[in-house]
């Protein structure tokens, strides 16, 4: 899962990224309106975490933006204690939950935990697909309810692959939301084609289907069809 922390205070983005990215999380930050909107603009993320006040303009315009571009990107909305109106535009604009600062960052990751699961999984605690049962709480893959040991890209790819099932996926979209931006700095896709073997030998060789299709020209979708 890829998220995007969106608050002009660096000791709070960098405490949040680091504590989300410990759970397993991918995670780009914005400190300010230009660079938050553009990356809204440009990028596709799972989850904002997103603050309403920031340097050059309003969170709630990024809101906007993001809801133009990717509407099914969940979004968290940070907030201060007296911002009573501004947590109610922002929910009718489309944002999924808010956080009122300061708060404890064990409920803020249970709540980016439900909102996932929520917004992605129909309130599921694990997640069906075929042979295969995924339970995000604990990162752990079962294939015809056996425990495969994934390395913890192969199960980010997993997921995204299956949160995306029946879309095509292109090598340049599925390094980006695994590797954000690192792989701004990477000339080729090689580590892209490197974990979708080992995903889909994985699953082979532990009972499963091989659902990984190579769409020539264009990139993978994962399907049961």
């Amino acid at each position: 899962m890829k998220i995007l922390i969106v608050e002009d205070e660096t000791p709070i983005r960098e405490t949040i990224a680091g504590y989300l990215q410990q759970e397993g999380y991918v995670c780009e930050e914005a400190a300010d309106f230009p660079s938050a909107d553009e990356k809204a603009a440009l990028y596709e993320y799972d989850l904002v975490v997103l603050d309403i006040t920031l340097p050059g303009g309003n969170g709630l315009d990024v809101l906007r933006t993001l809801k133009k571009t990717h509407p099914e990107t969940g979004v968290l909305i940070l907030s201060a204690k007296n911002s009573l109106e501004d947590k109610i535009t922002g929910l009718d604009l489309g944002a999924d939950d808010y956080l009122t600062k300061p708060f404890h960052l064990s409920e803020l990751n249970a709540r980016v935990k439900a909102l996932v699961r929520r917004r992605f999984f129909q309130g599921s605690p694990t997640i069906l697909f075929e042979e295969i049962e995924i339970d995000p709480s604990n990162n752990v893959m079962n294939i015809n309810g056996q425990p495969v040991e994934l390395t913890k890209k192969e199960y980010d790819l997993l997921l995204y692959f299956i949160t995306n099932q029946n879309r095509v996926l292109t090598k340049a979209a599925i390094a980006e939301h695994l590797w954000g931006d690192y792989m701004d700095l990477a000339d080729n896709f090689d580590l892209v084609y490197s974990h979708i073997k080992n995903l889909r030998k994985k699953i082979v060789q532990n009972g499963g289907r091989d659902y990984i299709k190579t769409v020539y020209g264009m990139g993978y979708k994962f399907t049961g069809e």
